[in-house]
C-alpha cells in the first residue's frame, strides 16, 4: 500500500542558509562567550532537543500532550540513580539505558493514551504525567520533593581511553551541540520516510488513513514512544549539566513550556522547535531580569506571535511544500 501524499514543510534556501549560519555561530560561541553564557546556551540546546521530541507528536502527528515532561524527568532521575555517590557513571551505558527507560515509560503510557482522541487524549496524558510526578514527589525513597543530587557528570572513558571529558563546560557544550544536530538530522529523515508520511497523514485525516488500511494506533504509539525516548535524552543531559533533579522536572509547567516553544518557533519541521526553544529560553532570561511579572510578559508575547505569525517565527519565512509520494509500499 502506497503512503499518502502529505503536506510537509519545505525550508527555503534562505532559511537553510540562516540555520547554517546559526550552527556556525554555535560552533564558535564558546571561543568568545563567558562560562555563564556557555552554560545558558547549553541549556537552550537541551531544551531544543526536548522541544523537537514534542514536535514529533504535536507538529507531525497532531497529538497534543500535556504530560511530555514525565519522560524528561524520568531520564534525569535514571541518571541520578545510576550515578554512584563517589564516582561518575559510564556515559556509554548510562545514556542509552536512561533513554530506553524513558522510551519504555512512554510505551506503557502510550498504549493507553493512543486509544483516546482530541481533548480526551490531552487530559489523559496530563493525568498520567501527574501520576508519575506524585510517585516521585511523595516517595522519600525516590528523593521526595527535595529531589536528588548528581555529584559527577558521566564519564566518557572507553577501555581506559578518555576521548573527551564532560566535566569541562566547553566539552559538554559541544557534546550537547552534536546531539542536537544528530537528533535534528534523524527527525528530518524520519519526516520524509514512509513512517513520517503516515504520521502526517494521521494528523490531516486519521479516519481516511484507517479506511486506507493503516493501523493508526500502532503508528501513533511508535511516535509516542520515540518522542518519549528523545525527551529522555534531553532529561539526561539536563541532569548531567545541572547536577540536580527534582519532581518539578515532570510538572505540568515543563510540558507547557515545551508546547510554547513548539508554537513559538513553528510546528512540523523541527527547525522551528529549535528556534522556539532558543527564543523562549532567551526571553525567559530577559523578562525575569526586567520584572517579577515575567509570566505575564511571556504570555503576552506568545499571544502576539500566535496572532501575528500563526505558523511561528520560522514559519514566517518557510513556504509549505508537498512531499513526493514514496515509491515503496507501506502496510498498516
Amino acid at each position: 500500500m502506497s503512503t499518502p501524499r502529505a503536506n510537509i514543510e519545505v525550508l527555503p534556501r534562505s532559511v537553510q542558509f540562516s540555520l547554517a549560519l546559526g550552527l556556525a555561530a554555535l560552533l564558535l560561541f564558546p571561543v568568545v562567550g563567558s562560562d555563564f553564557y556557555v552554560q545558558m546556551v547549553t541549556r537552550m540546546m537541551i531544551m531544543a532537543i526536548f522541544a523537537m521530541s514534542l514536535d514529533l507528536l504535536q507538529g507531525v502527528t497532531g497529538l497534543v500532550s500535556l504530560g511530555h515532561a514525565a519522560y524528561f524527568g524520568v531520564a534525569g532521575y535514571a541518571l541520578a540513580f545510576l550515578t554512584p555517590a563517589d564516582m561518575p557513571v559510564s556515559l556509554w551505558w548510562s545514556l542509552p539505558l536512561a533513554v530506553a527507560v524513558s522510551g519504555l515509560v512512554a510505551l506503557v503510557i502510550g498504549f493507553f493514551v493512543v486509544r483516546t482522541h482530541g481533548i480526551y487524549f490531552i487530559m489523559v496524558t496530563m493525568a498520567f504525567a501527574q501520576m508519575v510526578f506524585y510517585l516521585f514527589f511523595d516517595n522519600k525513597v525516590l528523593g521526595g520533593s527535595d529531589g536528588l543530587y548528581i555529584n559527577f557528570r558521566p564519564d566518557a572513558a572507553l577501555f581506559g581511553w578518555l576521548p573527551f571529558d564532560l566535566e569541562g563546560r566547553k566539552t559538554f557544550y559541544y557534546f550537547t551541540l552534536a546531539l542536537v544536530v544528530l537528533v535534528y538530522v534523524l527527525l528530518r529523515r524520519l519526516l520524509w520516510s514512509p513512517l513520517g508520511r503516515a504520521l502526517a497523514g494521521i494528523r490531516i485525516n486519521e479516519h481516511r488513513m484507517r479506511a486506507m488500511g493503516f493501523g493508526t494506533r500502532g503508528y501513533k504509539l511508535t511516535a509516542f514512544t520515540i518522542a518519549g525516548a528523545l525527551a529522555g535524552l534531553a532529561g539526561y543531559l539536563w541532569g548531567a549539566q545541572t547536577g540536580y533533579v527534582n519532581p518539578e522536572l515532570m510538572g505540568f509547567h515543563m510540558s507547557a513550556h515545551a508546547i510554547m516553544m513548539v508554537i513559538l518557533g513553528g510546528m512540523g519541521n523541527f527547525a522551528g522547535a529549535i528556534v522556539g526553544a532558543f527564543a523562549f529560553e532567551y526571553l525567559l532570561h530577559v523578562f525575569k531580569d526586567i520584572s517579577k511579572h515575567w509570566q505575564l510578559m511571556m504570555g503576552g508575547f506568545i499571544v502576539l506571535v500566535v496572532v501575528a505569525a500563526p505558523r511561528g517565527l520560522l514559519g514566517m519565512f518557510a513556504q509549505p511544500g508537498v512531499a513526493k509520494a514514496s515509491e515503496g509500499s507501506h502496510h498498516g
